[in-house]
């Protein structure tokens, strides 16, 4: 009875664990769509009542029309009369709100853009945040080194990578580890520190000798 009780308990759990990600993922994706709707909104309502066209058919057409518009401007930014434009809105944006320079930062860090963004340009070190004399250590990525031998390293919280704390450490307590990719640092992280065991985080960096 015991192991009747066991298997369907087991069971219910599998199942769980497999239709739940599923309802989470349309409901986001419901989300992200209503979202979207209701942005374009303003748009898309006079193109229904003047085209008679189906709504979804124009909100199709409208966020194909601003994707179509970001690749245009991303195109001229990377001209030099392109960036002039961008430092000039730049400049000029930041005086008049200021949260904008920090939602920038923000997104070119997130999606790499950033030359100096931690997601692309980063060394995946393992970093003794207390001390060497504490055994404690941490997965970090190493943002910037300095003249007198320390390293700015950002230390991720997990499941959500892209918010932590930044720690200014010695040398002696940063050990880099060229032999992990950056990508599976974070994939551990999201997952909480699983498959750490896989990258050797707690082991010696593998050396070649030339």
């Amino acid at each position: 009875m015991s192991k009747f009780k066991h298997f369907i308990g087991q069971s219910f759990i599998g199942g769980i664990l497999v239709i739940a990600p599923i309802i989470i993922l349309l409901l986001a994706l419901r989300w992200a769509v209503n979202a979207v709707q209701n942005l374009i909104a303003p748009l898309t309502e006079p193109l229904v009542k003047i085209s008679g066209a189906p709504p979804l058919l124009i909100d199709l057409a409208v966020v194909t029309l601003i994707l179509f518009g970001c690749f245009v401007v991303g195109t001229l930014v990377a001209t030099s009369a392109g960036r002039f434009a961008q430092h000039f809105i730049d400049k000029h944006l930041s005086r008049f709100a200021p949260g904008y320079r920090l939602i920038r930062d923000i997104l070119q860090q997130m999606f790499g853009s950033d030359s100096n963004s931690p997601f692309t340009r980063g060394e995946v070190a393992v970093v003794q945040i207390y001390g060497r004399d504490v055994p404690a250590r941490a997965t970090g990525v190493v943002t910037s080194r300095h003249d007198n031998g320390w390293f700015s390293v950002f230390v991720p919280t997990g499941p959500n990578p892209t918010s932590g704390f930044v720690y200014h450490l010695p040398s002696d307590c940063v050990v880099l580890r060229p032999d992990i990719k950056l990508d599976a640092a974070f994939k551990s992280i999201i997952a909480c520190g699983a498959g750490s065991s896989e990258l050797g985080v707690c082991r010696p960096p593998v050396t070649t000798d030339n």
